[in-house]
């Protein structure tokens, strides 16, 4: 008790408020994921499809809220066309086909729901599940370090050899415009193809940084729930809820800000090989040109936790891994972030050389590290103590408790509207004696 007094003192010396504190992890004067998520979406019942959208969208077209749609089979936006959604408009997506939608190269989407109205994607099934259908696919011909151009062809199911063309991505154009996202939900997608190991529920290659991807959540995906391939994108108030892949993924290039941003994990869906962040510049060193820029990631005020009734229980069984994976020759900032419950916060590539330089790339500042069994580690090594020296410099202003979930954030009881703010005052008053 009395080490953890010395590290809530601390807390208050290095922030200097309370308040200040509270700017670890997602923020808000107010909770954010209130009205618009929703944290059981399997006790939601839409109205049946009464549209159906198939094929090619090739000139622009207005979703409208009064009809739910039917996305059958792979959906193409393309013709440089603007795919326009109203406010409330609910889209599911059909499991027999594994549905996806596709915002080719050059063609936009207008998604803007509201915090009262937000846009749904969701599976056709009554009973849902994760993987009922693909998920969301946005490209764009902004950078990646790959050679040439690429595809994404294999994430789809049963491709017409028409429609391989409207899978490249990638270019020059930093200042790409895909569109503008905001409120949208996309719920039990990722569903796989024969062609690929890896799915995901949105999915966003070669975007450029003109698009607007905010308050979007992603639940139960059977994949990783946010891909980002090359491009430069912008992301704030995202949300990823019990996904069976990665939370958020970031390759080929990607450079990316991710802002006041949540992940809650699983042990009982979530991948023992997925993570909440895997940041990595390829999965093959063979695809890459390595005199272009490899993935760089700023993330802030990021909340990363595992739902678990039993956490010690659940990490000897194995089925909680570590929170964050970094791959070499990446940029990667966290700051002012919490990370709870993992059998390790924090995993280097085995090839990160533990020196000035390479650290100089990984910035981990102002995260606060709670009930986790170990924080810095390199991949197959479990001697972290140079890590441990390096980030627990007080100049990093990081720190680290043990404390259940339900007293370090706000309110996780209510199952309909969480907040998962931190609860820093709840914590000091735990602690008076």
């Amino acid at each position: 008790m009395k080490n953890f007094n010395k590290i809530i003192w601390l807390l208050i010396v290095l922030s200097g408020s309370v308040s200040a504190q509270q700017e670890r992890g997602i923020i808000g004067s107010n909770n954010w994921l209130n009205i618009w998520t929703e944290f059981m979406p399997n006790r939601v019942n839409y109205t049946e499809p009464t549209r159906i959208l198939s094929g090619n969208i090739s000139e622009d077209t207005l979703l409208y809220k009064k009809y739910t749609y039917l996305l059958l089979g792979n959906v193409f936006v393309t013709n440089n066309a603007v795919l326009s959604i109203e406010p409330g408009t609910v889209i599911m997506g059909d499991s027999k086909t594994k549905a996806t939608l596709t915002v080719t190269v050059g063609a936009a989407i207008i998604a803007e729901g509201s915090l009262t109205d937000p846009i749904v994607f969701t599976s056709n099934k009554s009973a849902k599940k994760a993987g009922d259908w693909g998920g969301l696919i946005i490209l764009g011909d902004g950078n990646t370090n790959k050679f040439g151009n690429s595809s994404v062809s294999s994430f789809y199911t049963d491709l017409d050899p028409l429609n391989y063309k409207n899978t490249n991505f990638g270019g020059e154009n930093k200042k790409n415009n895909s569109g503008y996202i905001s409120y949208v939900r996309i719920e039990y997608a990722g569903g796989k193809s024969k062609n690929s190991d890896v799915s995901n529920a949105l999915l966003l290659a070669g975007v450029g940084a003109k698009t607007t991807i905010n308050n979007v959540m992603v639940s139960y995906s059977a994949g990783n729930s946010v891909n980002i391939i090359g491009g430069k994108v912008n992301m704030n108030q995202m949300v990823s809820y019990k996904s069976n892949g990665n939370d958020y993924n970031f390759s080929y290039g990607a450079d990316c800000i991710i802002n006041n941003s949540l992940a809650v994990r699983s042990p009982y869906v979530s991948s023992g090989k997925s993570r909440c962040f895997n940041v990595v510049s390829y999965d093959n060193a063979n695809d890459v040109d390595f005199t272009k820029k490899g993935t760089a990631v700023v993330a802030k005020n990021i909340t990363l936790l595992t739902d678990s009734e039993n956490l010690d229980n659940d990490i000897k069984l194995g089925l909680i891994k570590e929170s964050v994976y970094i791959g070499e020759n990446t940029n990667f900032s966290l700051e002012r972030s919490v990370i709870s419950g993992f059998s390790k916060a924090i995993l280097l590539d085995e090839s990160t050389i533990i020196n000035d330089a390479s650290l100089a790339r990984i910035q981990l500042k102002n995260i606060y590290f709670n009930s986790c069994y170990g924080n810095i580690f390199s991949n197959l090594e479990e001697n972290n103590e140079d890590l441990e020296n390096w980030y627990g410099n007080p100049s990093f202003f990081n720190v680290y408790s043990n404390t259940n979930h339900s007293e370090l954030f706000i309110d996780l009881n209510t199952i309909k509207t969480p907040d998962y703010r931190l609860n820093i005052h709840k914590i000091l008053a735990m602690n008076k004696d």
